[in-house]
């Protein structure tokens, strides 16, 4: 019996032993979080350029602005100078937002100013190289990157480019047929590589499909091809009235599905009044 109770002994005190072992045993540490560094965005050069087409560069770069001075955001107003410089590199924060400074343009400053983006701007953070301080750009580089972009924007909104080589004959006839509907001092020409305004305002009306949701990037297309619209009816651009027509078609739209618009429709209104009393 001694014996016996000797060996249950030593086999409780063993198995105390081994979980007590176990119990105590260190967890293995969680590997820790890495941080996804955020889309990097360059500053466009939006100098010199009339606001209703500043505005449309900014949004389709995914940038938000503010209009500061004593110059308001009226759509024929021009940038005269911008905050970060273009070139700059700064992190995509959501609609990194450009502070503006206008000056008074050639056309008379109609409808409703717009200070501020329509859409929630964001604050302006530099890149940093995570081993090393920012490099700060040269005034060369940022001189040859702004010309870079200010190239590519003309060719797509300012002045009237030559149709391109290899067009059909047909095509070619029917983008030289846009007599203007009227005469603006000053204001620029129709530029015939881009579609008329009356197929703008078609290709936004079929683009606003009953599923197509309220989302920034779908707000900032619709406020872009609106503003162009707007802009070049007002400029005296072949069909000018019919495509206003159209715009605001598409602002009904905007307002029963998206609960927006209204404001713009009564800026589309205004210049339909507008046009067809310069059309007279």
């Amino acid at each position: 019996m001694a014996v016996i109770g000797l060996v249950w002994l030593f086999a409780t005190a063993t198995l105390t032993y081994a979980a007590g072992e176990k119990l105590t045993t260190t967890p293995a540490k969680a590997p820790a979080a890495v941080a996804t560094p955020r889309p990097t965005l360059v500053v466009p050069d939006i100098r010199g350029q009339a606001f209703v087409f500043a505005k449309g560069i900014l949004a389709d770069g995914g940038f938000g602005w503010r209009v500061n001075g004593s110059v308001q955001g009226y759509a024929t107003n021009v940038v005269a100078s911008q905050q970060p410089a273009p070139g700059t590199r700064v992190q995509d924060t959501g609609a990194p937002t450009l502070t503006l400074t206008m000056q008074r343009g050639t056309y008379p400053q109609d409808g409703t100013p717009e200070n501020v983006s329509p859409y929630v701007g964001t604050a302006i953070v530099l890149t940093k190289s995570p081993s090393a301080p920012a490099k700060k750009l040269s005034p060369r580089t940022v001189s040859t990157r702004a010309k870079v972009v200010a190239k590519s924007t003309a060719k797509r909104v300012h002045a009237a480019a030559k149709p391109k080589r290899r067009v059909p004959r047909r095509k070619i006839h029917a983008a030289r047929s846009r007599p203007p509907a009227f005469i603006v001092s000053g204001a620029p020409r129709e530029p015939l590589n881009e579609i008329p305004l009356t197929v703008r305002a078609q290709r936004l009306n079929a683009w606003l499909t009953p599923s197509r949701r309220a989302t920034a990037s779908n707000q900032r297309y619709w406020l872009y091809q609106h503003a162009w619209i707007v802009a070049g009816a007002k400029f005296g651009w072949w069909h000018g009235a019919a495509a206003l027509r159209l715009l605001i078609a598409v602002d009904r739209r905007v307002a029963s599905q998206w609960g927006i618009g209204h404001e713009s429709e009564s800026v589309a209104r205004r210049a339909l009044a507008a046009v067809e009393a310069q059309a007279k």
